[in-house]
């Protein structure tokens, strides 16, 4: 193994799972495979990058830090020469952590004095200009993220952001630097901090400049960032002859479909009313969650009345109705009851034969995923912009698309059910 990725969410894991599995154009990536969780016994040989699924983006972070501590431990075994530290492009993280504390207790386990930062992810919208981060053209408190129910983002300037986290040096590369080319970036981060280890947020406006960051950081023994970060750490290991560029494909999988959706963005409520207008869609009340009238069996029976039309249930709502909620029943019972809804929902499923499965959300699909127990999923083609199909393993194999709140066009979850048909 190459690259090993520590993903603090399972969306954003498949998210940089299928840049590294695709590379850059022409070039080819490298044989990847995605871990739902710590893995417990060695990779296969032939894996070249592996991504560390976890749920750890929203927990305490001391639990977050020893994770990642842990998962970092078992990729290094399998042999990985670069380790990469995934959190989503809108930098999702309150001011207790956990993107800072992770960062400096793998930069200190790995030795790293200089850690690149830059979660922009341009196909997406989202771009890092003096330090900044935009969404769109809107800075990132200014984008519906100051509203997100767990990790409201109230500041666009990620130097103060990091500076609240973490209790090393911060510091920035400007825009200018980067477009000077690989070697200048490469000299200047070289230069900063000195003997003080230091956190450097980098701008990037563009693929092509998330593709001189990545050459810019053959050798860096940590990287953190968005899934942008990752597409040109393939081709450092391609032109050293190192990998022979990857053209990744995965087997159709047949049988029933369900689409399960736990986001409350504004693109999620967008793609349900778009799939409602040809496809069975069933809203959950979430009170009814919490008080015991809605369960896993009614959500499988509407699923199974409607095989064949891309049923969908969701329990998404404005953000402004999940905040009401959760001031009245409290966060974490109310995040807590949604995934225990929505994993047992899938167990039931996979149990009675579902074998295709679309989730929307990060943290839906962290529920679904670690209830099925999958283990490790291939990774195939890109169905939408950071979503790819994957597959898991063994002779029943169940097909998944995991998506994050704002990807996807209007149309995803009929599309996704058909990709992963093979249509």
């Amino acid at each position: 193994m190459l690259i090993g990725v520590i993903a603090d969410d399972f969306t954003g894991a498949s998210d940089i799972a299928v840049t590294l599995s695709k590379g850059l154009p022409g070039e080819g990536g490298l044989r990847t495979t995605q871990y739902l969780g710590i893995p417990q016994q060695p990779a296969d040989t032939t894996v070249e990058a592996g991504v560390v699924a976890l749920k750890s983006r929203s927990i305490l972070a001391k639990q977050a830090v020893e994770q990642s501590l842990a998962a970092c431990e078992w990729l290094l075994a399998q042999g990985c020469q670069q380790i990469v530290f995934k959190y989503c492009s809108t930098f999702d993280s309150t001011v207790e952590g956990n993107i800072g504390p992770v960062t400096d207790a793998l930069a200190e386990r790995l030795n790293a004095q200089r850690v690149v930062m830059c979660p922009a992810f341009p196909a997406m919208g989202r771009t890092l200009y003096q330090g900044h981060l935009f969404v769109h053209d809107k800075p990132l408190n200014e984008s519906g993220m100051e509203h997100h129910p767990l990790t409201p983002m109230k500041d666009a300037d990620l130097r103060r952001v990091l500076q609240q986290q973490t209790r090393n040096a911060v510091g920035h590369i400007a825009w200018h630097k980067v477009n000077e080319g690989s070697e200048p970036l490469r000299q200047a981060i070289t230069r900063q901090g000195g003997s003080e280890r230091i956190l450097l947020l980098v701008d990037a406006l563009n693929e092509n400049d998330l593709r001189t960051l990545g050459q810019a950081c053959e050798g860096l023994p940590l990287i953190t960032g968005g899934s942008g970060i990752a597409l040109a750490l393939a081709h450092n290991f391609i032109v050293r002859g190192e990998a022979k560029g990857h053209h990744a494909g995965v087997a159709a999988v047949a049988g029933p479909e369900a689409i399960l959706v736990g986001s409350c963005s504004g693109a999620t409520r967008g793609q349900i009313d778009e799939h409602q207008k040809l496809h069975p869609v069933l809203m959950i009340d979430v009170r009814d969650v919490l008080t015991g009238v809605t369960d896993a069996n009614r959500l499988v029976a509407f699923i199974e009345q409607n095989q064949g039309r891309a049923p969908l249930v969701y329990s998404s709502g404005t953000p402004e109705s999940v905040k009401q909620i959760q001031q009245e029943y409290g966060r974490e019972k109310v995040a807590a009851a949604l995934d225990n809804l929505f994993g047992d929902t899938a167990k039931k499923l996979v149990a009675n034969g579902t074998r295709r499965i679309v989730v929307g959300g990060g943290e839906t699909s962290g529920a679904v995923v670690s209830a099925l127990n999958l283990g490790a999923l291939i990774i195939g083609e890109e169905i939408d912009t950071g979503v790819p199909a994957m597959v898991s393993q063994g002779q029943d194999p169940i097909a998944l698309a995991l998506k994050s709140g704002n990807f996807g066009a209007k149309d995803f979850f009929a599309r996704a059910l058909n990709t992963l048909r093979g249509d």
